[in-house]
């Protein structure tokens, strides 16, 4: 099975005959096999940790050996609290991806279907039209552009009706619109919807033009009604600090009588600093039913497509006498679990993990359905998880919970299943992409000459009093290494440098083996 990228060609015969040796052994099988004792911390890491204040009880480290041979065992290497339950942060994302590629398989696309109560008549729908989601995690405006354009197809030219969203498939619960930290106008804290479009994300883009100083705004999705209003004016201030120099607002206007719609502005005052370029001003300032309805009425213009009047949406179910118009595939399950690990998205993972109980056990999907199967997976695979908690299996929670042990277990198994290799490829590669783009990038330069150079492949964690590692490095002596650690302190924020010490320590050479005790 593949490891790593394909640009290491020469590695893979190491890892080929790997899941049929590990395939079926459970991680208990595999601890019992293994022969040498674990080595100590690297002093980097201590130093590092007691320069930014952080104690040693604030930290959990396993790192785990993966066979190099035919018949040899997985290794415990290195062991620092690791079966002490800790928050993984986003680091838990890994149990989520990994479970909905093995149960669903990595081709899984999510239905939104469509259906009307009136007829089509010479080009004209005369009736409602009502959208039932099953939680496509990656609802964009590309994607309901072709959704228009198949409704084009059936020969529908101009609707005469309201739309209603079917979001029957969740427990009313999940899609509460509760937060951790109180922001709930940041993208991340978006809550789980099975219409969810666009993340239901207005993201702004704000740049300065070279030749005039003006500064232009444009904005993603498109939405009917909408218009922005750039009162920004431009500073000579640094770019640090430039959110807390815009102020923003979404102002509705209101028709002046019933056949004017009503009129969604954004206002943007303040200072623009003349240091920045183009940076991006993400909010959630709509709710989902009026998002969705200003986004579909404009995907549908954008289609060539016209209505009779400006449509009102709101929440229902789809009755028994409506008639299905069409019904769309979303994107691949794939697809979206390289997005949550490499960018760690957490209302995808939140859908991903919701899913799991929809597919399993049928709507509507609540936490306890997910769960439910999660844990009936991990007893398939032979794994057995204690001190396990799952929230809502994105990361986004206080009371998540796994040990760093248990999470490279996780790891370990996914080298025994079919979609392993896309699930490893899906971690962002240091110095490369996602959220590890730009870290290790001066310590990995010093391999730019060798033929097979050493990688890691690392999901990381972060929230407040939280940092988090896990995933796998090929070092340079051409071993590959589990690794998971996570920190636990009001100082957390001050760890990256003490895990980018580890995953140094394992890239350069890592430890060598010890006789046992």
């Amino acid at each position: 099975m593949l490891l790593f990228s394909t640009s290491h060609r020469a590695v893979l015969p190491a890892f080929q005959w790997l899941a049929l040796l590990l395939y079926g052994l459970s991680s208990q099988s595999l601890w019992a096999s293994a022969l040498s004792g674990p080595i100590e911390v690297p002093t980097a890491v201590w130093q590092s940790l007691a320069k930014n204040q952080i104690p040693r009880d604030a930290v959990s480290i396993s790192v785990l050996e993966l066979p190099s041979a035919p018949g040899a065992s997985v290794r415990e290497v290195l062991d620092w609290r690791a079966n002490q339950s800790m928050n993984p942060a986003s680091a838990i994302k890994l149990l989520t991806t990994l479970a909905a590629l093995d149960l669903l398989g990595p081709q899984f696309r999510w239905n939104t279907n469509l259906y009307t109560d009136g007829q089509i008549n010479n080009g004209l729908l005369k009736g409602n039209l009502y959208l039932r989601g099953s939680g496509d995690p990656k609802l964009v405006p590309e994607e309901l552009a072709q959704m228009m354009k198949s409704l084009r197809d059936l020969g529908v030219q101009r609707i005469d009706g309201n739309l209603i969203f079917d979001r029957s498939a969740y427990s009313p619960e999940v899609m509460e619109h509760a937060t951790i930290d109180g922001e709930s106008m940041r993208s991340y804290n978006v809550p789980p919807d099975p219409l969810l479009y666009a993340f239901r994300t207005l993201s702004f883009q704000v740049s300065q033009a070279r030749e005039n100083d003006r500064i232009a705004i444009s904005y993603t999705p498109a939405l009917t009604q909408f218009k922005v209003v750039n009162q920004l004016r431009p500073s000579n201030q640094t770019c640090d600090a430039w959110r807390k120099q815009i102020q923003f607002e979404l102002v509705k206007q209101l028709g002046s009588n019933p056949s004017k719609s009503d009129q969604w502005e954004a206002l943007f005052n303040g200072e623009f600093p003349s240091a920045c370029k183009n940076i991006a001003y993400n909010v959630v300032a709509l709710d989902p039913n009026t998002f969705l309805t200003l986004g579909f009425s404009a995907a549908w213009e954008l289609a060539g497509g016209t209505w009779a009047k400006q449509p009102q949406g709101k929440s229902g179910e789809v009755p028994l006498f409506a008639r299905p118009l069409l019904e769309f595939q979303g994107g691949q399950l794939i697809h979206a679990v390289n997005d949550i690990n490499k960018f760690s998205n957490n209302v995808m993972a939140r859908q991903v993990f919701l899913t799991l109980g929809l597919e399993r056990l049928g709507k509507p999907a609540s936490i306890g359905a997910s769960d439910r199967v999660m844990q009936a997976w991990l007893k398939q695979r032979g794994l057995h998880f204690p001190e396990l908690v799952l929230e809502n299996g994105s990361g986004l929670s206080r009371n998540e919970a796994i040990s760093a042990r248990h999470l490279n277990d996780l790891l370990i198994t996914a080298r025994q299943l079919p979609s392993g290799d896309l699930f490893v490829q899906s971690l962002p590669l240091a110095g490369s992409d996602g959220t590890m783009k730009n870290r290790l990038i001066r310590q990995l330069r010093q391999f730019l000459h060798l033929k097979t150079k050493p990688e890691a492949r690392i999901k990381t964690g972060s929230l407040a009093e939280v940092r988090a590692i896990s995933g796998y490095v090929m070092s340079q002596s051409g071993k590959t290494y589990a690794v998971s650690s996570f920190i636990n302190h009001p100082n957390a924020f001050r760890g990256l440098d003490a895990h980018d010490q580890l995953l140094t320590w394992l890239l350069t050479g890592g430890p060598e083996p010890k006789q046992a005790r």
